[in-house]
């Protein structure tokens, strides 16, 4: 309050003897000064105000795919990978259109479910049901498979190609995080139940991982160390699955058996959630849905239940 009650009192002595006019034009001035007064108060007790997230349907892909999961877009953004479950392969999109521009794996994939590229374009690809994540050096949509991470690592479900080399392995099936460097085994964090997806953090360096199983997501340090969780009692999570980050740091989570996408803001306040907790078809609605992909306004969700890809139109107003 001392705020405006210093403006106030200082634009009064200003006036005090003037002409009407004058007076009037510093009333305003005054009035003025309070609004900016106000302003300042509320960022200063709330801090900054949030972005407003709003979304719009775009179009959904045709019915080529079977419980699809997590999806991937290239490294130049030509393509969508999709975890193609129920077909036991990558499937390739155009993300503009989601028409199907390739395939690849049918023949040594077994339930697909996450797919990630390092610095140099290849795709490291979850292929869960046989325990294992398969490396590929990528040229288009040609995938020629290189080699293979297996250590400690049952039923893998998610996949980091992190910026300091390392992978990182979720394990749904070993409930645990498995690191690897150069194609060695370098660290473990086990505790978890069913972990899911992986994604960097949009410090470059922290990752976040979907701990499915007990209905949370844990931000960790490059090095395991747990340093948030956002748990299911402040927002509602059951099975929260694949992720992906804006821009602007919020977080958006599947939260697979809510039929929900949700929207985290920075500070943690839960934003714009997209589906009505009940399994349906068509624009705002999701049955499980599964995998995220944003890059800048486009946002692209695996709507697993329903066997396809939606696209979406992201609005950001302050």
């Amino acid at each position: 309050m001392s705020v405006v009650s210093d403006f106030a009192d200082s634009g009064e002595c200003q006036h005090r003897g003037k002409s009407p006019t004058l007076a009037l034009v510093t009333k305003e001035a005054i009035a003025m000064k309070r609004h900016i007064a106000t302003a300042l108060l509320l960022i200063f007790f709330t801090g900054p105000l949030q972005a407003e997230i709003s979304a719009t349907f775009v179009q959904a892909s045709q019915s080529i795919l079977s419980n699809p999961h997590d999806l991937k877009l290239s490294p130049d953004g030509r393509y969508l990978f999709v975890a193609d479950v129920g077909n036991n392969r990558v499937a390739i999109l155009d993300p503009e259109t989601l028409a199907p521009v390739g395939a690849f794996g049918e023949d040594h994939q077994s339930g697909t479910h996450d797919v990630d590229f390092d610095s140099i374009g290849r795709a490291y690809v979850a292929s869960t049901h046989n325990n294992r994540v398969i490396v590929y050096a990528m040229s288009g949509t040609e995938a020629k498979r290189v080699t293979e991470l297996t250590t400690r690592i049952r039923g893998p479900e998610g996949v980091l190609a992190h910026p300091n080399g390392r992978i990182y392995v979720a394990g749904a099936w070993s409930n645990n995080v498995v690191v690897f460097e150069n194609g060695i085994m370098i660290g473990e964090l086990g505790g978890l139940s069913a972990p899911h997806d992986i994604e960097l953090a949009t410090n470059g360096s922290d990752i976040w991982v979907a701990d499915a199983g007990n209905d949370r997501v844990l931000l960790l340090s490059e090095d395991l160390a747990l340093k948030r969780e956002l748990s299911r009692e402040s927002y509602g999570f059951d099975g929260v699955r694949y992720m992906d980050l804006l821009n602007e740091g919020s977080l958006v989570a599947a939260d697979k058996n809510n039929h929900q996408i949700k929207f985290i803001a920075p500070d943690g306040k839960l934003g714009l959630v997209l589906g009505d907790g009940r399994p349906g078809r068509g624009p705002g609605k999701f049955k499980t849905p599964e995998g995220v992909e944003v890059r800048g306004t486009d946002l692209w969700l695996s709507d697993s239940g329903n066997d396809r890809v939606v696209r979406y139109r992201l609005t950001l107003s302050p």
